[in-house]
């Protein structure tokens, strides 16, 4: 091979990649800021990109994603939000606290947000038809249905009346979350204990004092942090034996007792289908906060079984899901 052609294979390979990143440079891009990590939000992710392409946009093709993960430590989403907005994205998207930290970010980029709680009382929105300002969304609404999981778990464990929450204090909604259970608690004749857990260490440390408690069951309150971990809190409740209740599938699947809550699918879905139509030219304060209305119950019969738990017939016919 001559020497000029040697150089121009080589100059042509150099600037591929550039070539490349160039044309990426000129596509809208989507900041994708979560609380939650990568791992655990994969299925919720594939939603959202799902929702996108019902809109014409597909990663890498005619739209970018910038993803940045809290991986559940929330002190980090203001400047994780703050290089988002540096980074001059189109829209931003954002799932719980990272709503918070997004919407203190910027008041000029579009954010669509994704909360299990109402957005109106936290300032989100000014309200559900008219959000006004530069964020829309979807809330699923998972926060007040916490009370409702624990109607659930004392219908099926009528004898334990003892019983204990997992909150994360770090939370913004910690404090209406653990006052909304302990109004129901009353209400039901339960002692509520509750239990703060932000790290992992905390959940071993906070397990570990359910026999001294004397806990008859358990359940999750709504939170970010915990959702990635409900595969670890599943198999954590099968090894303390204790009949424990949260909100989504992962945890029933890895042998949890039961999960209720919003279909996490659709609401992803959703926020995905409002950034394409944002990316379109609609404005956020156009766009009314959607609340999905699907809610999805899961049940583990064989964790019933080993728990000499039997599940009322009702019960089990309006379940999405029966484990076994």
């Amino acid at each position: 091979m001559r020497r000029r052609e040697f150089i121009g294979l080589i100059a042509g390979a150099a600037a591929t990649p550039l070539a490349v990143r160039a044309q990426q440079s000129t596509l809208p891009a989507i900041g994708f800021l979560s609380s939650a990590s990568s791992t655990a939000f994969a299925h919720r992710v594939a939603a959202f990109k799902e929702g996108l392409g019902q809109l014409g946009f597909v990663e890498g093709q005619n739209v970018v994603i910038k993803y940045r993960w809290a991986n559940g430590q929330y002190d980090r989403l203001p400047e994780l939000a703050a290089d988002l907005v540096r980074q001059q994205v189109a829209v931003i998207v954002a799932n719980g606290p990272a709503a918070l930290a997004a919407k203190a970010a910027t008041t000029t980029i579009p954010i669509v947000f994704l909360t299990g709680f109402d957005p109106v009382p936290f300032g989100l929105v000014a309200s559900l038809n008219r959000p006004g300002g530069n964020l829309t969304g979807v809330s699923n609404l998972n926060v007040e249905l916490g009370p409702k999981r624990l109607e659930l778990l004392h219908e099926l464990v009528p004898t334990a009346t003892v019983v204990a929450v997992f909150i994360n204090q770090t939370n913004s909604n910690a404090e209406s979350q653990t006052r909304d259970l302990q109004a129901v608690s009353r209400r039901l004749g339960l002692k509520l204990h509750v239990l703060q857990a932000s790290t992992e260490r905390d959940f071993e440390t906070a397990f570990a004092t359910l026999g001294q408690l004397q806990i008859g069951a358990l359940m999750f309150g709504t939170d970010g942090f915990f959702i990635s971990q409900s595969e670890r809190l599943g198999a954590l409740t099968v090894r303390y034996a204790v009949p424990a209740i949260f909100q989504n599938r992962e945890f029933a699947a890895a042998g949890g007792l039961m999960s209720y809550g919003g279909s996490d699918i659709d609401a992803n879905r959703l926020m995905g289908i409002y950034a394409g139509r944002i990316l379109k030219g609609e404005k956020p304060a156009d766009l009314p906060v959607v609340q999905p209305t699907k809610v999805e119950l899961f049940i583990n019969l064989k964790t019933a079984k080993a728990l000499g738990i039997s599940f009322p017939l009702p019960l089990l016919g309006r379940a999405d899901e029966v484990i076994e």
